[in-house]
């Protein structure tokens, strides 16, 4: 789950595993898989900074500490 922020200041947890699609246009859209939408106050970058730190908490992208090691 990642934490973003409505327009209106208040915070929720979504699963970053549902997001189709992310939008700027310029405020930042995220359409789930299921169509519903979400207006955030996050920008697109950091909405991507956010979704790869949540995948690779749950090992989906490998964990960042283990990059360059070579496995045995």
């Amino acid at each position: 789950m990642i934490t973003i922020t409505k327009l209106n200041g208040k915070t929720f947890q979504l699963n970053a595993l549902l997001i189709e699609k992310i939008e700027s246009f310029p405020d930042t859209t995220i359409t789930l898989t299921n169509g519903r939408k979400y207006v955030i106050a996050e920008s697109e970058e950091r909405l991507k900074e956010l979704i790869l730190i949540f995948y690779q908490s749950i090992n989906l992208l490998g964990r960042k500490e283990w990059e360059g090691v070579d496995n045995e």
